[in-house]
Order: structure tokens, then sequence, then C-alpha cells
């Protein structure tokens, strides 16, 4: 394959990935490292690199406009990405080197597996508690935002459980170039009672940080080509800004479905070529 059909390939498939991902959820590198090891033979490594970098324009851009909104809770973010800086440079730095790229794929695979059931389950009715922990209250993590033109008052609980769920997301983000985010709002949502919207846009704005800090030693140890990471990056930004403007207009439920069941077909095939050593 020629290099211009390869990076026309690649940027064509990143601005799919963007825009399905943003239309559900689920982020484009779910889509964009398949595409690259299944689809066009690029070693895992420097396709975990290429995703890391696409990653952090995406969260850059969007999280800009929740954090003018008002939803997104900075001091939460800014407290819980000391844990998943932590988990990712430890699995950048030490778990890359000791998992060979047949075990990175099966996991890969069991996360794709694992965000698929948490983005489609239905979220169970959680009460937000009404008294902040001694914790959250010390850090001062309760907050506010607007929702249909009145000010929400929220308190945060059990930071200390949210901050150990984080630390093990940084570690997925880390090994996977992927943003983990179902495992982010599934801390923030589920275990820290924080309201969804602030869980999600909160998430949006750590991702990127979490993945500057893995891209960082996946640069150092050679995994980001620019031939490879630069149309992934265009694409997704692409993918995702063209995502945002269809989302407004667009029932996406059925399309949620159909995505979640591609990503499961891709699992699948990152865990067989994986356990056959194909990969």
């Amino acid at each position: 394959m020629s290099t211009d059909l390869f990076t026309l390939i690649t940027f064509l498939g990143s601005v799919l990935a963007g825009m399905l991902g943003a239309l559900t959820g689920m982020g484009g590198g779910v889509i964009v490292i398949p595409l690259l090891t299944l689809g066009l033979g690029v070693d895992f490594h420097y396709a975990i690199g290429a995703a890391l970098v696409s990653v952090i324009a995406t969260s850059t851009g969007s999280a800009a406009a929740y954090v003018r909104e008002g939803i997104t809770n900075i001091r939460i973010g800014i407290f819980l990405e000391v844990a998943t800086t932590i988990g990712a440079v430890l699995a950048s730095v030490w778990l890359t080197t000791v998992l060979p790229k047949q075990s990175l794929a099966i996991i890969f695979g069991l996360v794709l597996v694992l965000s698929v059931f948490l983005n489609l389950r239905r979220r169970s009715s959680i009460k937000e508690v009404e008294h902040a922990g001694s914790l959250a209250a010390r850090l001062r993590l309760n907050g506010s935002f607007v929702e249909q033109g009145q000010l929400r008052q929220y308190s945060v609980t059990n930071v200390a459980g949210g901050f150990l769920m984080m630390l093990v997301a940084g570690v997925i983000s880390g090994l996977l170039g992927i943003g983990s985010g179902a495992l982010k709002v599934l801390a923030m949502d589920n275990i820290m009672r924080i309201p969804f919207k602030v869980s999600t846009t909160t998430s949006n704005f750590m991702i990127g940080v979490t993945a500057t800090a893995s891209a960082v030693v996946y640069f150092q140890k050679g995994y980001i080509l620019p031939g490879i990471a630069a149309p992934v990056m265009l694409g997704v930004l692409v993918g995702a800004m063209a995502g945002a403007k269809i989302l407004v207009r667009l029932q996406t439920k059925w399309l949620r479905l159909g995505f979640s069941i591609v990503v499961t077909y891709l699992a699948i095939q990152m865990i067989y070529n994986g356990v056959s050593g194909k990969i």
C-alpha cells in the first residue's frame, strides 16, 4: 500500500471514528485502534500512540465548551486527575514494556466489551446525597450548575472510592490509548454520586490530561509517528466536530445500539487475534 493511500484511508476512517465516538459518547479510540491494527497492519504500540494524540485533540476542543457553560466541576477534575495521571504514567512506563502485544490486544478487547456494557446499561436510579462527605467538604468539591434555567446544587461523597477507580481508569488509558471515559463516569456517577451531566463533562475535561501524561512517555519511546498520528488526529477531530453538530438533531438510541454491536465485534476480533498470536 502506498503512503498516500495509507494516509487517506487512515484519515477517512478516523473521521468516521470521531463522528461515531461523539454521537455515542464512547470516543473515537475504540474504532481507530482496531482500524490501524486489524485493518492496516500497524503495530499495536504505534496505534496506541496515535490514538492518544487524537484523544488529546478532541478532549481539548470539547472540554472548553463545557467549562464555559459552567457544567464541568474543575476542582473535582483536577483532584481526580492526580489519580488518573499516576495510573497512566505507571502503565505507560512499566506495563507496556512488560506485557506483549498479544496480551495488550486481549486486554483491549475485554475493556471494549466492558465499555459497551457500561454504555448501554440503563442508569439505575441513584439518589444524590444531600450532605457532602467530610473529605469532599474539606476539599470543597461540592458544586452547582444551571439546569433548565435554575441553579442546581449537589454534594459529593465517597471521594476515596472514586479516587481509587480513577487510578484504574488511568492505568487502562495509559495501557490501551483510550480515554476510558466509561470508568471515569462510573466512578463519579455511581460511587461519588455526582449528577450525570457533571460526571460526563468533567470526565471529558480529564481525559485530555490523562492522555497527555501517557503520550509524553509514548513519544519518548518513539511510538508516536507523525505519518500515523497526524491523519488520525485530524480525522478524529473533524469527525468529532461533525458528530457534535449532528447530535443535537439526531435520536442516538438506535445508533448507540448499532455502534455497540460493531464495537463488540471488533472486541471479539481483537481478543481472537491476540489469543491466536496474529497481532
